[in-house]
């Protein structure tokens, strides 16, 4: 038998033993792969049912943040207060959508089905934060927070949204502008706006010389750098000259007053009106009326005037022998750009402040200490014809606590009002330091100078029977404007104090804030039509700081609401 001697060649095995060395790695490493990516699959889809689980948490939120906001905006926050324990109740469902069916909602409080709301903290005075920055008014936050969980989970996973909101009112006297409608300003002259401007509609500006805003301006609406579509006013400015000093933001929430309903001009005038018989003072609308509110009511018919206390009061009676001396009802005069006859109820403000500091008046003497009738209601039920109308003289000093005059009819005031204090006189000057917070409100606003006499009203503007002099008035105004149509202009922020009298040369001065939020109901006739009833004042207006403090602002100054959002948190388990 032959041997082979010569040495094995084991390179073969070698390379078999590598290949399944590097076959056992792969084997290995596609394992491993396989386990990475099913995990990451895992993973995945855990994050994915985690945030759309957290989604459906923050549904619930944003579902109960609704029916508070309607709430608080036509309420107030008495109401959304009362209804936390119902709003815990708010949760999507199936009736929405019937996704909703998948999902579970937990108050995290209670462990039961719901939504966790909670006050945070109660109103308070406050200097309010974002679009509304650096006014001053009342602030309460709420918390709403949810625990949602999807009902087939593989992972068990509950996932909580928490949104802080805070709830504010704002008093509508801080606006040195505010329309909920729509807003026109198209001066003539240079003029410049001091203080925040609002529209709850659309702003138009086609000036003629330069409009300044020296402070921040908003619109729910849009703000155009032209004219009303409807003016027919043919200015022919192509590009009006307007600078905006703040903000100037369109598409920002209206802001309305908690009536009960939507905000709409019809709707927002029943604050100035009486109140039909049977309705609750304390409602919504109820507690908004300057009647309800008043500390003297006026109503006058065709044989007496009927002047009593406020509504706690309406049983006190105020004697003739005390109102006949602030209140007479027997003087008429000539609105021309009416075309009729006023027969004006006539308030002597410096007699009514006599009567207001006197101790044993029938009203102060009832009222055991509390302060000082501040708020008078008048309205005129005379069936005689013309126009009622209810007019301010006498006013250069007011009550101390200051003097709010409210009426449904147009309100007319007669030379300065609330230029002075007992030391100090600051007529023919933006200066407030020493006037008293002031308001006058009613279906227009006509100014009047001090050299206005009623047995001129019908002689003819040129004959110079009808000048006036230079006039100050200090005082927030609400009041109605005459709408702009396809006839006639509404004459534009600039012309809503209206004016009777030839004004060439002299000076209005005004410090205060403008409103509108309502069309005039009587005092109707449009502005700048027919024979010439007036000739335009210098306009020295400007926006009273006072009225940023809340302790200087007008009595019974209506609030308007908005809710922010000032927190928004994504949680594991959301805890209240």
């Amino acid at each position: 038998m032959k041997t082979n001697l010569r040495p094995r060649n084991q390179q073969g095995g070698y390379a078999l033993l590598l290949v399944m060395v590097f076959l056992g790695l792969s084997v290995l490493l596609l394992a491993g792969t396989m386990s990475w990516t099913s995990e990451s699959t895992r993973l995945t889809d855990r994050n994915n049912e985690y945030f759309t689980t957290a989604a459906a948490a923050e549904a619930a939120t944003e579902k109960v943040l609704v029916q508070l906001e309607r709430d608080y905006i036509h309420f107030g926050d008495g109401v959304v207060y009362k209804n936390l324990g119902s709003y815990g109740n708010v949760i999507p469902t199936t009736s929405d959508d019937s996704y909703w069916g998948s999902y579970s909602f937990v108050n995290p409080l209670t462990g039961s089905a719901g939504t966790y709301v909670d006050r945070l903290s109660t109103p308070a005075v406050a200097t309010l934060d974002g679009q509304y920055s650096g006014l001053n008014g009342y602030k309460s936050t709420y918390r709403i927070t949810s625990n949602a969980s999807y009902n087939n989970s593989r992972y068990g996973i509950v996932a909580g949204v928490r949104q802080d909101i805070a709830v504010e009112a704002i008093p509508l006297f801080q606006f040195a502008i505010f329309y909920t409608m729509d807003l026109e300003i198209n001066p003539s002259p240079t003029m410049n706006v001091t203080g925040r401007v609002h529209s709850n509609g659309d702003i138009y500006t086609q000036p003629s010389s330069t409009l300044t805003f020296s402070n921040d301006v908003t619109s729910s609406g849009q703000i155009y750098a032209t004219s009303m579509p409807t003016d027919p006013s043919n200015r022919g400015i192509s590009n009006p000259s307007v600078v905006y000093k703040g903000e100037h933001d369109s598409g920002t929430s209206s802001l309305n007053l908690p009536i009960g309903t939507s905000n709409t001009p019809d709707s927002v005038f029943e604050v100035l009106k009486t109140p039909p018989p049977g309705e609750d003072p304390l409602s919504a609308i109820g507690t908004n009326r300057f009647y309800n509110k008043a500390d003297v009511i006026i109503l006058v018919s065709n044989d007496t005037a009927y002047v009593t206390g406020g509504i706690s009061e309406q049983t006190t009676r105020i004697p003739t022998n005390e109102w006949s001396t602030f209140l007479t009802t027997t003087n008429s005069f000539y609105n021309a750009r009416e075309s009729s006859t006023v027969h004006s109820v006539d308030v002597d403000v410096a007699k009514l402040g006599t009567w207001i500091s006197s101790s044993s008046n029938t009203v102060t003497a009832k009222l055991s200490g509390k302060t000082a009738p501040n708020i008078v209601y008048v309205a005129d039920f005379r069936t005689s014809a013309g126009e009622p109308g209810v007019r301010l003289l006498n006013g250069e000093q007011l009550p101390a606590t200051g003097l709010t005059v409210a009426t449904p009819d147009p309100i007319y005031v007669q030379g300065n009002y609330n230029t002075k204090d007992a030391n100090h006189d600051s007529k023919n000057s933006n200066n407030t330091t020493y006037t008293a917070p002031a308001a006058i409100i009613g279906d227009a606003i006509t100014v009047l100078s001090g050299n206005w006499a009623d047995a001129n009203s019908r002689n003819s503007l040129s004959g110079g029977t009808r000048n006036a002099n230079d006039t100050t008035v200090n005082a927030a105004f609400l009041g109605g404007i005459v709408p702009t149509t396809s006839a006639s202009y509404s004459g534009g922020v600039e012309n809503f104090p209206r004016f009777l009298e030839n004004w060439s040369g002299k000076n209005f001065w005004y410090n205060g804030s403008m409103v509108v939020m309502f069309n005039s109901r009587t005092a109707i006739a449009p502005w700048g039509t027919g024979t010439p009833y007036y000739n335009p004042p210098n306009r020295n207006w400007a926006f009273d700081k006072n009225f940023y403090d809340v302790a200087k602002l007008p009595p019974g100054t209506p609030q308007i609401l908005y809710v922010e959002r000032v927190g928004w948190t994504l949680q594991t388990a959301g805890t209240p």
